[in-house]
C-alpha cells in the first residue's frame, strides 16, 4: 500500500513537473512571438516614415538608401539628410521611453508609475526653460541641462522618499508633489520670458521627434546600447521586487541595489529622450501596459515594451506630420491620444479598489 502510494505521488509530481515545462514553454513562444511581430511593425513605421512626404520614394529605395546599397544623389538626400534624422530619432526615443516606463511601473508596482507624472520630465522641462529663457542657450546646451535637470530631480524625489527603503506609493505621491512644485517654476520662468523665447520654450515642452542635433541622437543611442541590454539583465531581480522586498531578499535579490540599478537605468533612458525630443507625454505610460496585453501570462518583458514605445512613436510622428491638417509637434498627438486612456485608467483602477 505504501509503494502504491508513493508510486502515485511520484506520477503526480511528474505530471505537475511537466505541466510547468509545457506553460513555461507556451509563454517562451508566445513572447518570442510577440517581440518579432512588434519588430517587423516598427521596420515598417520606420520605413514608411522615410517614404511619405512631397516626394513620395517606394520601400526599396528606402532600405537601398539606408544601408548604402544604391547610389541615387537625390533619393539619398532626401532619406539621409531630411528623414533618417527624424525617423531614427522617432526610433530610439520610442525605445527609450517604452523601456524606461515599464520599469517604473513594475518596480513601483503602480499602473500610473510613469515618469511624465513623478517629476522627471518636469525636473528636465524646467531646466530646458531657464536654460531657453534666462541663459539664451540652445541646441547641446539645451539638451546638457534637460538630461541634468531630470537626474536632479529624480535624485530629490529619492532622497524625499527615502524611509528605511523605498515605497512605491510614497515615491509616487512625492514624485506628483515634486512634478507640481517644478511645473509652477517653469510657469513663472515663462512668465518672465520674451515673445520669442516663450515660444521656443513651449514648442520643447511640447515634445517634437524633429528637434534633435547629431550629437544629441549619438548620445542618446549610444546610451540605449548600454543601458537596454543592461535592464534586460537586471529583469529577473525586477521579477522578484514585484512580489515585494520580503519575498525577493529569500529570493535571494539584494533589494536596495537591485532597486537603484534599476531606477538608475530608467532614469538614464529618460532622461537621455527628453534631452533628446522634449518631454513627450503618455508614450511611457501607455507602452507597458499595450506590450503585457499583447504578452498575455508572459508579461512584463521590457524588450516587448521598449518595441510598443518605439512603435507609438513612430506612428504619432506619421500622424502629426503627414495626416493632420497642419504639421503639429509629436507630443500633441500623444497628448490627445494619451489622456483619454489616462481617465480610463484612473477610472478602472478606481473601480477596482486600487485606486488608494
Amino acid at each position: 500500500m505504501t509503494a502504491t502510494l508513493s508510486t502515485v505521488d511520484t506520477l503526480v509530481g511528474v505530471d505537475v513537473a511537466g505541466r510547468l515545462r509545457a506553460n513555461r514553454r507556451r509563454r517562451a513562444a508566445r513572447s518570442a512571438a510577440v517581440t518579432l511581430g512588434l519588430a517587423v511593425l516598427v521596420f515598417a513605421l520606420f520605413v514608411v516614415t522615410m517614404m511619405v512626404g512631397s516626394f513620395r520614394i517606394g520601400a526599396l529605395e528606402v532600405v537601398s538608401s539606408v544601408l548604402h546599397l544604391s547610389d541615387n544623389a537625390g533619393v539619398d538626400f532626401v532619406v539621409r539628410e531630411l528623414r533618417l534624422p527624424t525617423a531614427f530619432s522617432a526610433l530610439a526615443v520610442g525605445l527609450a521611453l517604452g523601456a524606461s516606463g515599464t520599469i517604473f511601473q513594475q518596480l513601483l508596482r503602480n499602473p500610473l508609475a510613469s515618469p511624465d507624472f513623478v517629476g522627471i520630465t518636469s525636473g528636465a522641462g524646467l531646466a530646458a526653460v531657464v536654460g531657453i529663457v534666462v541663459l539664451q542657450a540652445g541646441g547641446l546646451v539645451i539638451s546638457g541641462l534637460a538630461l541634468g535637470g531630470a537626474i536632479a530631480s529624480a535624485l530629490l524625489m529619492y532622497v524625499l522618499a527615502w524611509r528605511d527603503g523605498i515605497s512605491g506609493y510614497r515615491f509616487i505621491l512625492i514624485g506628483i508633489g515634486v512634478a507640481a512644485f517644478l511645473d509652477g517654476l517653469t510657469g513663472f520662468v515663462l512668465t518672465r520670458a520674451q515673445l520669442f523665447e516663450a515660444r521656443q520654450a513651449m514648442h520643447w515642452l511640447t515634445g517634437s521627434v524633429g528637434q534633435a542635433s547629431d550629437v544629441e541622437l549619438r548620445l542618446l543611442v549610444g546610451g540605449l546600447i548600454v543601458l537596454l541590454p543592461l535592464a534586460v539583465l537586471l529583469q529577473r531581480p525586477l521579477r522578484a521586487l514585484e512580489l515585494g522586498d520580503d519575498s525577493a531578499r529569500t529570493l535571494g535579490t539584494r533589494t536596495e541595489l537591485s532597486r537603484a540599478a534599476l531606477l538608475g537605468t530608467a532614469l538614464v533612458l529618460v532622461a537621455l529622450a527628453v534631452s533628446v525630443a522634449g518631454p513627450i507625454v503618455f508614450v511611457a505610460l501607455v507602452a507597458g501596459p499595450i506590450a503585457n496585453r499583447l504578452l498575455g501570462a508572459a508579461t512584463g518583458g521590457i524588450v516587448p515594451a521598449a518595441l510598443v514605445g518605439a512603435a507609438l512613436l513612430l506612428a504619432a510622428d506619421l500622424v502629426a506630420v503627414h495626416v493632420l491638417p497642419t504639421p503639429l509637434p509629436t507630443g500633441v498627438v500623444t497628448g490627445a491620444v494619451g489622456a483619454p486612456y489616462l481617465l480610463w485608467l484612473l477610472a478602472t483602477t478606481n473601480r477596482q479598489g486600487a485606486g488608494g
